[in-house]
């Protein structure tokens, strides 16, 4: 679960009330559960304000409504992207997004549209000089600790010098909010031998040989629960494919010892007995800790969260924005693309 702000400067962040399939109730309770003793965070509700001011009352929700910045038009879920931020310069995303732009706010949280945010972000925040292409990416289950899959859907088209960037960023990531000192990355292929993969994977995987990252080579789908790596990267087109894949494992096995329940009181008593171990086993399938994933490349913080998020992960997607504040993410990922790539003339 992200760590709130260590220190005493107050983050201010803007956060999507209208994002989400269950908003905005959810975003509601996920903010005043996020501000709740954490006197360092400054939150801000874009949205249409009678609306919200209305939910907030009713509810009993303890969020102070002069926090609500009044926007008229939301985005949907199903809009197009690129269309919506342009038909749409009062939505919710938009506005929040262009309030760090301004320099008002330090990050911008949604679990609205995921295009329309990446797209807003990128637009409007603009891009870290040397990036070509912002990421964004997942914390997969394994039996080692740390492994984060990049790019999980956000380019499902990407060139070799796309995959090294992206290790660069996830690099630092992974090291300031996990606190592993020199992250381990792998190359998702379809063998370890380095001459295997398509012309992307080949000519990649001497941009991160020929690097300064901690890359370990090649590894193959089966190394991701393995935990081969702290960080494997891919196209988003593979990525996200895997990634679907792990989300279904969990509902799979909830149905599966459901239907081996159902079969015998027996087998009812066996699941009854192992029950609690077996929840504590697939939570690191649930997503709900991590709440949402930064946008990795873009000048500011952005945080995209699931459609179907909870209030918890409405809040640790707040609780993830502050700390990344806090730990300056933004500042140390540029430098370390200026070092990285920059240096190599790698840049878009």
């Amino acid at each position: 679960m992200p760590n709130s702000n260590s220190n005493n400067a107050v983050c201010r962040i803007i956060v999507d009330a209208m994002g989400g399939d269950f908003a905005p109730l959810n975003v509601l309770l996920g903010a005043a559960e996020a501000a709740s003793g954490n006197p360092s965070l400054n939150l801000f509700l874009t949205g249409p304000k009678d609306l919200l001011s209305k939910i907030i009352t009713e509810k009993n929700i303890l969020l102070n409504t002069d926090c609500i910045i009044d926007s008229s038009q939301v985005i949907g879920m199903d809009e197009h992207p690129a269309s919506a931020i342009k038909s749409k310069p009062d939505s919710s995303i938009v506005v929040g997004v262009k309030k760090v732009k301004s320099g008002e706010a330090d990050a911008f949280v949604s679990a609205g549209n995921t295009g329309a945010v990446m797209a807003a972000s990128t637009l409007f925040m603009g891009r870290i000089k040397g990036v070509s292409r912002p990421t964004i990416g997942a914390l997969m289950p394994n039996l080692a600790g740390v492994c984060m899959l990049y790019d999980v859907g956000s380019n499902v088209d990407a060139k070799p010098k796309n995959l090294f960037e992206w290790a660069v960023m996830a690099s630092i990531f992974v090291s300031e909010i996990y606190g592993i000192n020199n992250p381990t990355v792998g190359l998702l292929s379809v063998g370890e031998e380095k001459e295997k993969g398509n012309a992307i994977v080949l000519e990649a995987h001497e941009l991160l040989h020929n690097s300064n990252l901690n890359f370990i080579g090649n590894v193959e789908g089966r190394d991701i629960l393995k935990g081969s790596a702290n960080i494997i990267v891919c196209d988003g087109f593979t990525g996200n494919i895997v990634l679907k894949f792990g989300e279904s494992v969990l509902s799979f096995l909830k149905t599966k010892f459901k239907d081996f329940a159902q079969k015998s009181f027996t087998n009812k008593l066996k699941i009854g007995l192992v029950k609690g171990a077996m929840k504590e086993i697939l939570s690191d399938f649930d997503s709900e800790a991590q709440g949402g994933v930064p946008l990795l490349g873009v000048n500011g913080i952005s945080i995209i969260g699931h459609g179907s998020s909870s209030p918890l992960a409405i809040k640790n997607m707040i609780l993830r924005a502050q700390e990344m504040h806090s730990k300056n993410l933004v500042q140390k990922i540029a430098a370390s693309v200026n070092s990285h790539l920059l240096n190599k003339n790698l840049e878009s």
